[in-house]
């Protein structure tokens, strides 16, 4: 590992020799690969501890560990925080953009395995989060070490986080081209041209290093795509709909809940309240267990079989009205177990719970509509757009939701149907909730905007360094001879008036006394 290391930093060095736009081309490659690494070790460790954890168990009984196992990883991760790091462990995106808009993209040298540590104990362990956050924040932060080692100035350590959080998308969904929009969308608000380039590098380093470790296998498989028929079009737009419904529940929810815990002093008592109510939440409903790509899987493939497994209702999967009544309470109470997740303590991302509740979305809006007889429309393909339309209103990221979701069936069959969702969702979850569930993480950090440009140079902008304070101060009642005194002394050419000491009178300029001064 240490020669790794080395290897690393002499190959770093030699990019300082390089002009800047070959510079920028081979630190995305490393960077690409490098992310690509993390995003695999990161899915291996989680993988690895739920088979240790869930692989034995029976889908006709109830398993009562999942009461247990949630607090035995939050505990984990809250331990490791207070005594262990000794510094919080910031959400994952909204982190990248507060360093960019008020760190100069310099991101805190933990955040290089802090989040793996703990995103892992917490996801693992059936915390109901997910681990795309976690992921781009550690590459963004081996990009700010990167930035910094080098030298680099702000624009270019900015674009270094930038091509890890592509790098970060793209390895987890070997989507490069959606990863690529993710970064220029969320990330990034001042992206050139000439940076374009770099970030695809990094992207597709990433998306390769994943398809070398994992396979050829992707995240979402789905074979079954069905033709868009034009009668369909009016469901799409009703999905639309209800799927901004959905996402503004989502966020006003997580709001709500840090709004409650926030009332609750002592992080033991939060902990001991978030992971009790999680633990009973996934207890009624397994499919809320860590990120729940099994439950999407089976979601996209048109079975609702997942719903029932490992549960209490088991004896009542063969009744259509009570699975279409456990799919709503899977959808209402996924938000608040993401949410008690975080608040208990855990670490995670908000960015698999958003797919998760996307895609039971789009299949209760399907399956609702077929039971009734109104129509008979393609199961998995609704269930497959509902994902756009979540992800388009949570995330606030419609061309993302777009390509992302098209990019993962393997084609673009639904793509029309895509982007009919994505910006229905999109436009009615703006108007009924202005921030985005990233932007409303950073509330309480200040008013981070990075996508209005002339707005993320003024939040950019250090008052306290702009604020001139040494100034001699002359009273209101001095005579002319006090004022020369001052005068004398100073090395300025204004002087405040005050009255009292401290109430500001208005100034006095050299130049407009120097001639009564030197009047005899």
């Amino acid at each position: 590992m240490k020669r790794v290391k080395k290897i690393s930093v002499k190959l770093l060095l030699t990019t300082r020799r390089l002009p800047i736009r070959q510079k920028m081309i081979a630190l995305s490659v490393i960077i690409g690969f490098i992310v690509g690494l993390l995003a695999v070790l990161m899915k291996t460790i989680v993988f690895t501890i739920i088979d240790m954890l869930t692989g034995g168990f029976d889908v006709q009984y109830n398993n009562y560990q999942y009461l247990l196992y949630p607090a035995i990883g939050i505990l984990a991760t809250v331990i490791f925080i207070k005594f262990v790091l000794r510094r919080p462990v910031r959400d994952g995106i909204p982190n990248v953009l507060y360093s960019i808009s008020k760190q100069h993209g310099i991101i805190d040298k933990h955040n290089t395995f802090s989040s793996i540590i703990t995103a892992a104990l917490t996801v693992g362990f059936g915390g109901s989060v997910g681990l795309e956050g976690p992921t781009v924040v550690t590459g963004a932060a081996y990009g700010s070490r990167i930035g910094k080692m080098l030298g680099l100035n702000y624009k270019q350590t900015v674009s270094l986080l930038g091509f890890a959080s592509a790098a970060a998308m793209a390895a987890i969904f070997k989507a490069p081209v959606a990863a690529i929009v993710f970064a220029l969308e969320v990330i990034l608000f001042d992206m050139t041209m000439s940076a374009l380039v770099p970030l695809l590098f990094a992207s597709i380093t990433a998306a390769l290093t994943s398809y070398f470790f994992l396979g050829q296998t992707v995240l979402y498989p789905f074979d079954n795509i069905a033709e868009f028929q034009l009668n369909q079009t009016v469901y799409y737009f009703g999905l639309g709909i209800f799927a901004a419904l959905i996402s503004t529940y989502f966020i006003k929810i997580y709001v709500f809940s840090g709004w409650v815990f926030d009332k609750i002093n002592g992080w033991i008592w939060k902990f001991l309240i978030g992971v009790g109510l999680l633990g009973l939440l996934i207890f009624l409903f397994p499919s809320l267990y860590g990120e729940g790509y099994e439950a999407v899987n089976s979601a996209l493939k048109g079975d609702i079989g997942f719903i029932f497994d490992n549960s209490i209702f088991y004896d009542y999967k063969d009744n259509i009205a009570i699975a279409l009544l456990l799919l709503s309470s899977i959808i209402i109470f996924k938000a608040i177990a993401t949410s008690l997740t975080f608040r208990a303590g855990g670490v995670g991302g908000i960015f698999a719970p958003t797919l998760f509740i996307g895609t039971m979305t789009g299949l209760l809006f399907v399956q609702f509509l077929n039971h009734l007889g109104i129509t008979h429309l393609p199961v998995s393909s609704f269930a497959l757009v509902g994902m756009a339309g979540l992800l388009a209103g949570v995330v606030h990221a419609p061309l993302t939701a777009i390509f992302l979701i098209a990019e993962i069936t393997g084609g673009y069959k639904l793509f029309f149907p895509i982007m009919i969702v994505a910006a229905t969702s999109y436009a009615f979850t703006k108007f009924l909730s202005p921030r985005s569930i990233y932007t409303i993480q950073l509330k309480n950090r200040g008013d981070v905007i990075t996508h209005h440009k002339d707005n993320a140079m003024l939040s950019m902008m250090r008052i306290d360094e702009l604020i001139e304070k040494n100034f001699d101060t002359i009273d209101i009642n001095a005579n002319l001879r006090e004022l020369v005194e001052v005068i004398a002394k100073s090395h300025r050419n204004i002087f405040p008036v005050v009255e009292n000491g401290d109430t500001f009178c208005g100034i006095i300029i050299l130049d407009h006394i120097r001639d009564i001064m030197f009047k005899p």
